[in-house]
C-alpha cells in the first residue's frame, strides 16, 4: 500500500488543521520538490557556492570583487538589451508556473499558500511594515559585512541610462519577490508540513536554502538572507499568507535597485567597485 501525503493543510489563519482536497502519493511530493528546486533556486544555490569558492580562492579580497545583480546583457544595443532583459524576467517566473501546476494536480491553488487578493489592505500594511524593518536592517548588515571583508561589493544595477532602465529594475524586483516567496516560503513550507516535517525543521531548511542562492555575494549575503528567511518563513507559518511577503520583498528590492541607481557615486557610505 502506497503512503500518501497532502492529507493535512500545513497552515491556516485559524491555526487549525484542515483536509487537503486530494491525497497525493508521498513520493510524488518528494519528486516534485526535487524537480522544482533542481530547476530553480536549488540549482542557483549550488552555482552560488561554486562562485563563492572561486572568488575566495582567486587571491583577491572579497570586498575588492563585485557581484552584479542587474547587468546589461547587450552593451551598446539598448533594444536588444531590453529584449534579453524581458526574456530573462519571463523565464524567471516559469518555476512559479510549475508550482501552480503541481498545486492544481493535488487539488490546491495559490489560495492555499495565501498568494491572492483576499486581504489586500492587511497584506499591504504587513508587507510595507516588514519591508521597512527588514530592509533597513539588511542595508546596515550589508555595510558591516562589506567593511569586515566578508562580502563582495554588490552592484545593484549597471543598466544603460535609457527610458526602460527603471521599469526593468521594478520588474526585476517583482520577479524576485514572486519567485522566492512563492517557492521558498509558501510552497516549500506547505509541502514539508504535508511530508510530516516539524515547523522548526522546515523553517531551518527554508532559511538555509534562501541563504544558499545568495552565496555569490559572500558570507554576509548568505547570513543576512538566512536571517531574512527565518523571519519570513515564521511569518508565513503564522499568517498562512505569501502575499505580504511578496509585497515586502518587492518593495525592498525596488528600493535597493532604484536607490542604488540614484545614489551610487553621490554618497560616500555606499560601497562602489574599486
Amino acid at each position: 500500500m502506497r503512503r500518501t501525503a497532502g492529507i493535512v493543510d500545513p497552515v491556516s489563519l485559524s491555526g487549525a488543521d484542515a483536509p487537503t482536497p486530494r491525497a497525493v502519493p508521498r513520493r510524488w511530493l518528494v519528486q516534485e520538490l526535487w524537480l522544482v528546486f533542481g530547476l530553480s533556486l536549488g540549482a542557483e544555490g549550488l552555482r552560488a557556492l561554486i562562485h563563492l569558492i572561486a572568488d575566495a580562492t582567486s587571491g583577491v579580497a572579497l570586498k575588492a570583487q563585485t557581484a552584479t545583480l542587474n547587468g546589461s546583457q547587450s552593451p551598446g544595443r539598448p533594444w536588444l538589451d531590453l529584449s534579453l532583459q524581458l526574456t530573462s524576467l519571463l523565464l524567471g517566473i516559469v518555476p512559479v508556473l510549475l508550482v501552480a501546476h503541481f498545486l492544481m494536480r493535488s487539488g490546491e491553488s495559490f489560495h492555499d499558500i495565501g498568494m491572492d487578493t483576499r486581504q489586500p489592505q492587511r497584506d499591504l500594511l504587513r508587507g510595507t511594515a516588514l519591508a521597512a524593518v527588514v530592509g533597513g536592517a539588511g542595508l546596515g548588515f550589508y555595510l558591516l559585512a562589506h567593511a569586515s571583508g566578508a562580502n563582495l561589493t554588490v552592484v545593484a544595477e549597471n543598466l544603460p541610462h535609457v527610458w526602460w532602465r527603471f521599469p526593468v529594475l521594478v520588474l526585476s524586483a517583482a520577479q524576485n519577490g514572486l519567485l522566492e516567496e512563492v517557492l521558498v516560503a509558501g510552497y516549500l513550507l506547505r509541502r514539508l508540513r504535508q511530508l510530516g516535517w516539524s515547523d522548526g525543521r522546515a523553517l531551518a531548511l527554508s532559511a538555509l536554502l534562501r541563504g544558499s542562492y545568495h552565496l555569490y555575494q559572500g558570507l554576509g549575503g548568505f547570513a543576512g538572507n538566512v536571517v531574512m528567511g527565518l523571519i519570513f518563513g515564521r511569518l508565513y507559518q503564522r499568517w498562512g499568507r505569501t502575499a505580504p511577503l511578496f509585497i515586502a520583498h518587492t518593495l525592498m528590492d525596488t528600493v535597493a535597485f532604484v536607490g542604488y541607481a540614484l545614489l551610487v557615486g553621490h554618497v560616500s557610505w555606499l560601497p562602489v567597485p574599486g
